[in-house]
């Protein structure tokens, strides 16, 4: 969710974070000159100087700045870092190519390592800061949120921006006709928000009512406009459809685009299956060093054999025998029961490799021969996906995507047994947004998420 920031003191912040932009770019210049001036490849010089900042003064003012945003995730920042260093790179060379001045290419790309590493930690430090500094009550916005039912898009609306006060939006009011006194700062009917707005502070307003509720709607726009406060419209879509929507107009006719599934490009799904490709293979030219001292684990546990095949639904429903190193004693219901925390058929060892992970490692067979993905839903039992399949709405938009080895819902908490039905609607719902929002940093995020829980010990790992 991306959502433009104008709190208090907004635009002082957004100028003083882009003033540190600057500082970093020419600290990086610095450092460059410094290094660079060793091998007596010199970098200085005022037109470069000059040159190098004005090119970042075009890919402000051309892309979308971090700094103007108030909800954005880590993996987006660094999916728009690239594309702030790719855009001042193509300015900067094509204006370098009309002076006179020798810089080798070495020496270009230094700056660019330096500045990117640097421009990285600052992003990603300065959202940080700022959450916290939201956190403590400053830069706020005070919104109202009107309709969408007791457990509609409003609901949800006010969950998601009170999830995280880091994000500095305080709710003030929430309007419904249906009488909602369980609800946090319930202030009541929609006809009262009138006279609401005219006894308080409101800069926000997000309303949730059906479209159809044509004169109420326009109504309440009339409200905003006379009360000088933004108003924003919150389609009545499932929970499951979370991807983003681009807005058009065929003449004075507002139409909502949807994005394409990112995993649908050819372009995307190479990057995805090159990467799957190449940890795959450096995991399994090392893979004796560590499979061989836990198939020794394995077989010294108790007696079968090293390797646990279980067939799994995979992409776009197809089955694949799914490996992992056997944890359990040998039984019959290892394909149709789920593991529990006390489960007699486990093993000490094999209580261990789940614990740590180190189960799953296998799967990078599978990974490798393309079966799976090093990170996406985790595959489920053929018997669960056909239970859950009639339980749970949109249950199989999971499988639009390569299974995991890693997933979004595992490293949200969602891992291990599903004993009661909610706790499989949030994986699902989890799955279904990783596919649906899917970029290549994501999937480092997830990675490192997965190596630091499994350092620390999985929770739910039973």
């Amino acid at each position: 969710m991306l959502l433009k920031s104008r709190g208090r003191y907004g635009h002082f912040i957004r100028w003083i974070l882009l003033a540190v932009d600057f500082l970093v770019l020419n600290a990086s210049y610095i450092a460059t000159c410094l290094l660079t001036d060793i091998d007596h490849q010199p970098f200085y010089g005022k037109q470069v100087w000059l040159m190098l900042n004005l090119a970042y003064l075009v890919v402000v003012l051309a892309l979308n700045s971090l700094h103007d945003r108030r909800v954005v995730y880590i993996d987006r920042v660094l999916m728009l870092l690239v594309k702030y260093i790719m855009l001042h790179a193509v300015i900067f060379l094509m204006l370098f190519s009309f002076v006179d001045e020798v810089v080798s290419w070495k020496t270009i790309l230094l700056f660019y390592v330096i500045f990117t590493l640097a421009l990285a930690v600052w992003w990603v430090v300065s959202r940080k800061l700022l959450k916290w500094y939201r956190s403590k009550g400053f830069n706020y916005k005070k919104i109202v949120i009107i309709g969408g039912g007791t457990s509609g898009a409003g609901v949800r609306m006010m969950q998601q921006l009170e999830e995280d006060q880091g994000y500095g939006y305080h709710v003030v009011g929430f309007f419904n006709d249906e009488p909602a006194p369980e609800i946090p700062n319930y202030s009541g009917n929609i006809s009262d928000l009138e006279q609401f707005l005219g006894e308080n502070s409101v800069d926000e307003i997000y309303c949730a009512i059906p479209e159809n509720d044509r004169q109420e709607l326009q109504h309440i726009i009339n409200l905003a406009e006379r009360n000088a406060i933004d108003f924003f419209y919150v389609p009545q879509f499932s929970k499951y459809i979370n991807r983003r929507f681009e807005i058009d107009t065929f003449g004075a006719v507002p139409v909502l685009s949807i994005h394409p599934h990112p995993l649908n490009n050819p372009f995307n799904m190479a990057i995805k299956r090159g990467f799957d490709l190449l940890v795959s293979s450096i995991v399994l030219l090392f893979s004796p060093l560590v499979f061989l001292p836990i198939a020794i684990g394995v077989k010294l546990s108790s007696p079968g054999p090293v390797f646990f095949r279980q067939e799994r639904t995979g992409y776009r429903g197809k089955s694949f025998q799914c490996l992992k190193f056997r944890s359990m004693r040998v039984n019959d219901k290892s394909d149709s029961l789920q593991a529990t925390k006390d489960d007699p058929r486990k093993t000490k060892f094999g209580n261990f490799i789940r614990k740590t992970s180190l189960d799953e490692l296998p799967q990078f067979i599978n990974v490798f021969m393309g079966d799976m993905s090093i990170v996406g839903p985790r595959p489920h039992m053929v018997q669960q996906t056909q239970e859950y399949s009639e339980l749970i709405d949109k249950y199989m938009l999971r499988h639009t995507i390569k299974p995991g080895i890693t997933g979004w819902a595992q490293v949200n908490g969602f891992r291990g047994p599903t004993d009661e039905l909610w706790k499989m609607e949030k994986r699902v719902e989890l799955d279904v947004w990783y596919a649906e929002n899917w970029n290549f940093m994501l999937d480092i995020k997830i990675m490192l998420l997965t190596v630091f829980n499994a350092m620390r010990g999985e929770q739910n790992a039973l």
